[in-house]
């Protein structure tokens, strides 16, 4: 063993736990808990006329922890930076080595693709530099979003909104959303009918569906006097089948995730946003308590846009298959996707690090959401590496007085990799599931039924946060490690709304897109950020320098905001107010959305003559355990957010802990779980249920009512003054330490 241990720096609390298991007694492992160093908040932070020299400070409030790793780098032989294998990671890595003063000699910089014991091992034996070329693509991408921000915040604070902000990316992915929106109001839908006959064999059993195909080649029915032209064409005359096709259809199985697909699946499949997938992703990466296996980390990094497998990965998937489900279901070799493109792969794509590790196996080690996400991964990953489905297909054409009609049906002959997983869809299809009889060539039917039914061509349908995604990676709008912040900023800032799963853009939304479009154009510009990331990217290979880059794009920029300022002088736009279906119930008006000190709420438009206000109230999944009624989302006086019954007073049911959509296995009543961000695993809180959680067992005090916790906002208040800590928690430190 070495005189002094050697360091391990990683970012959070449960990748240093899982590493630690693997590297032993000779390496002591800390977490950095994310950044330790950042461009300060409360200024720009960048010195623009000294070539965008940034100015970085430690974070505030990590000044102990700071302290605490500057001690124990001094303590070591060697100090190895193991932060995320990403732009952003580097970045951390070298804010480290600078805020903790390790000389060259001393810091190494390891990265994991996974987090396994074979790939921790063999990175700390193949240590590296700092990558100074990813640390300045993240740089420039820092400076370059910190100086968009703090020159059109104060515009759009003047001009629109106090409060509001810009982002260059942001504004660009909320632009898409608004695009969207207008193309469905300028749409303009177009008639078309569709004719549908029932067929009846002459002279045998058995009756078919065939719709009109058209002549000698397809046509369309745009109107109803054509179709019933071709009704009176064939009322009364036999149907000739002119032509049977059977045939086999191959399906193959999808590739593994990208950070993208992944996003779009965990959305679809799952209905969880990609901030929230990507979170739960490091959680598996990061590694996981798993019984009778220790800490492990579960999947491959999962911020990447390649397809490529390690080869004894493949080998491994291919051992598994045919064991399990046996020689016939493999792929036959190696299924070897190609990346697109422009991608950077430099990761592989998303896999499970050991594949032997059924989901079922570990169920019980994970969260339900960890659960769901892994078996998400584990079953695409194992999917990608199986034999093709097959299908049997027949189309059968019948004809008479010169028109075509069209029968199809397939079955499926042999699963497949869809004995694992199959991949989702955005949109729904029509698949006509109609067993065809056995017909032949020649083959006379007669009419049983027609049906003719009008149709209207639809708009586009409104981005979804997974289609959302998709656009932006086809158009080159963001990364990878971008996509999940992109989506949730734009609905935190206010300027999307998801209704139904469905994306639109909020009044605000529009007019501050209407601005930008106005007087930033290269901002907003899809094209242009696509550029820009491409820049990005060449920055990172180091084919440019980081500061040319900026210095590139300020010029025209600094001259849109001198123009924008200029144009804008003394005019201040309106954001129309937010229309709601709710009736006020002084004067009959539909009530509309304003914001207030504590946040939204419902006002009468009639004001001043009508004053009537009402709180904004969310519907909750789940019942109430009093009396099975719905549960609300309200807010206290202070904004904090409670849950209670929809009766109120009447019912009285009232708790801080967030209801969720699973019931109780036991009891059948709803479960709840821990409020806030983390793994918090969803519990029982009927107290006659053998599976009921005590509260002080919930992870923080008990409150129970509503009055308390108005009572422990006081109490939290007073307590910031004092610098003592809130007398709820004191009680609860100290019931821990009993």
């Amino acid at each position: 063993m070495a005189n002094k241990p050697n360091l391990v720096i990683v970012e959070s609390p449960s990748k240093a736990k899982t590493i630690g298991k693997y590297l032993g007694p000779d390496y002591t492992v800390k977490a950095s808990m994310g950044h330790l160093r950042d461009l300060p908040k409360s200024t720009m932070g960048v010195d623009i006329d000294h070539a965008f020299t940034p100015e970085y400070i430690p974070v505030p409030g990590k000044e102990k922890l700071i302290d605490e790793l500057r001690q124990a780098a001094r303590a070591a032989d060697t100090v190895y930076l193991a932060t995320d294998p990403d732009r952003e990671g580097e970045a951390i890595s070298w804010h480290l080595k600078e805020l903790l003063e390790l000389p060259d000699g001393k810091v190494r910089r390891v990265t994991f693709n996974a987090i396994t014991q074979r790939t921790v091992t063999e990175a700390i034996a193949q240590p590296r530099g700092i990558d100074y070329d990813l640390v300045d693509a993240q740089q420039a991408r820092r400076v370059l979003d910190r100086v968009v921000g703090y020159q059109l915040s104060p515009l759009l604070w003047k001009k629109v909104r106090r409060g509001l902000s810009a982002g260059r990316v942001q504004s660009v992915a909320t632009r898409l959303v608004v695009d969207r929106e207008n193309e469905i109001r300028e749409f303009c839908p177009k008639e078309y009918w569709s004719l549908d006959v029932k067929l009846s064999r002459m002279g045998r059993a058995g009756t078919f569906l065939a719709r009109y195909y058209g002549d000698s080649k397809k046509r369309e029915l745009q109107n109803e006097a054509q179709t019933d032209r071709i009704i009176a064409d064939i009322t009364g005359k036999e149907f000739t089948v002119t032509n049977v096709k059977k045939s086999e259809k191959k399906r193959t199985a999808a590739p593994p995730f990208t950070t993208s697909t992944l996003q779009q699946e965990a959305s679809r499949k799952l209905n969880m946003p990609p901030k929230r997938a990507m979170a739960i992703a490091q959680q598996l990466y990061e590694g996981v308590d798993v019984a009778g296996e220790g800490t492990l980390g579960l999947i491959t990094y999962m911020r990447t846009d390649s397809l490529r497998i390690a080869p004894e990965a493949l080998a491994e998937a291919a051992e598994f298959i045919k064991s399990r489900y046996g020689a016939g279901y493999y792929y036959g070799t190696s299924h070897v996707f190609k990346t697109k493109g422009g991608a950077q792969d430099a990761h592989e794509a998303i896999r499970p690090t050991h594949v032997h590790l059924d989901p079922e196996m570990i169920r019980g080690s994970l969260t339900v959401e960890q659960y769901k996400l892994y078996k998400l991964i584990w079953s695409r990953f194992l999917a990608s590496q199986m034999a093709n489905a097959l299908y049997d297909t027949v189309a059968i054409d019948t004809e008479c007085a010169g028109h075509l009609f069209r029968s199809t049906h397939q079955s499926l002959r042999f699963a497949g990799f869809i004995a694992v997983y199959e991949e989702g869809r955005d949109e729904e299809e029509e698949i006509n599931d109609s067993p065809l009889p056995d017909l032949q060539n020649g083959e006379k039917a007669s009419i049983e039924d027609i049906n003719k039914e009008q149709h209207f061509t639809q708009p586009p349908a409104r981005y979804t946060e997974a289609t959302l995604v998709k656009a932006m990676e086809e158009k080159g709008v963001g990364r990878p490690s971008t996509y999940a912040s992109i989506v949730s900023t734009i609905q935190e800032r206010e300027y999307v709304v998801k209704a139904d799963k469905r994306l639109s853009p909020t009044p605000l939304g529009e007019v501050v897109t209407g601005l930008m479009m106005d007087r930033f154009n290269d901002i907003i510009d899809v094209e242009f950020t696509a550029n820009m990331e491409s820049r990005l990217d060449e920055v990172e290979e180091g084919k440019r320098k980081w500061k040319d880059v900026l210095q590139d794009f300020y010029v025209g920029f600094h001259q849109e905001m001198l123009a924008a300022e200029e144009a804008l002088e003394g005019t201040r736009l309106k954001v129309p107010d937010e229309v709601t279906d709710e009736i006020c119930e002084v004067c009959g008006r539909n009530m509309v959305v304003k914001i207030g000190r504590f946040g939204k709420f419902l006002a009468c438009p009639g004001f001043p003559e009508c004053t009537n206000t009402k709180p904004i109230t969310e519907k909750m999944p789940g019942r109430c355990p009093k009396c099975g009624s719905t549960i609300l989302k309200r807010k206290s006086k202070k904004g904090y957010a409670y849950y209670g019954c929809e009766r109120g007073a009447a019912c009285g049911f009232m708790t801080w802990d967030v209801p969720t959509a699973e019931d109780c296995p036991k009891c059948g009543n709803t479960m709840f779980k821990k409020s806030g961000r983390g793994r918090n695993k969803p519990f029982c809180i009927n107290e006659a249920c053998e599976n009921f959680l005590p509260e002080d067992k919930r992870g923080y005090y008990k409150k129970t009512t509503a009055a308390e916790g108005e009572a422990a906002e006081k109490d939290t208040k007073t307590a910031k003054k004092t610098g003592k800590k809130p007398a709820a928690k004191r009680t609860s430190a100290k019931k821990k330490g009993e």
